[in-house]
């Protein structure tokens, strides 16, 4: 099972850089979907069988549908993305910032004293303790991400539209 968790949490990672790294959009919205699977993979390993169906049917499903929708749509040649000369430069120093605060968290957690204490509730992942949490205490950014969501999309058909 922890080999099937570094795997995952490899792929992830890996596909996650490859989404930042590429210029094409299609290549980056395909390594997306290869992340948010991983992410799946990794929900189901945690026993949050909800979260794992609600990752693969709504997020590699239908929002990335909907994102390749756009791309499509917008039909964005490579002549018109930014140029980004010093791309890799940013990620190498992202890189070099963010391992050694990872390293450092990773030190912190090995040396806390293990407890007794159970890691998963009973429903952790089910589709009860879920709703209260996310309508109970998340309710507010829950609806704001929504819209924000919907502004950003109706955004990108009114830029596309302008272009036409």
């Amino acid at each position: 099972m922890e080999i099937v968790f570094y795997i995952l949490s490899f792929f992830a990672l890996f596909s996650a850089t490859v989404m930042i790294y590429v210029k094409e959009p299609m290549t980056s919205a395909l390594s997306f979907i290869v992340t948010l699977l991983c992410l799946a993979g990794l929900f189901a390993l945690f026993s949050a069988t909800f979260l794992f169906l609600v990752q693969i049917i709504v997020y590699a499903g239908a929002i990335i549908t909907l994102i390749l929708l756009i791309i499509m749509f917008l039909n964005i040649q490579e002549e018109n993305l930014p140029k980004e000369p010093k791309k890799l430069r940013n990620i190498i120093i992202s890189a070099v910032v963010i391992i050694p605060i990872d390293i450092a968290l990773l030190k912190a957690l090995r040396t806390m004293p293990e407890r007794g204490i159970p890691l998963l509730d009973d429903g952790f992942g089910s589709v009860k303790s879920l709703g209260m949490v996310l309508y109970k205490d998340w309710l507010l950014p829950f609806e704001l991400i929504s819209i924000l969501l919907i502004v950003s999309l109706i955004g990108a058909i009114v830029f596309a539209k302008r272009k036409i």
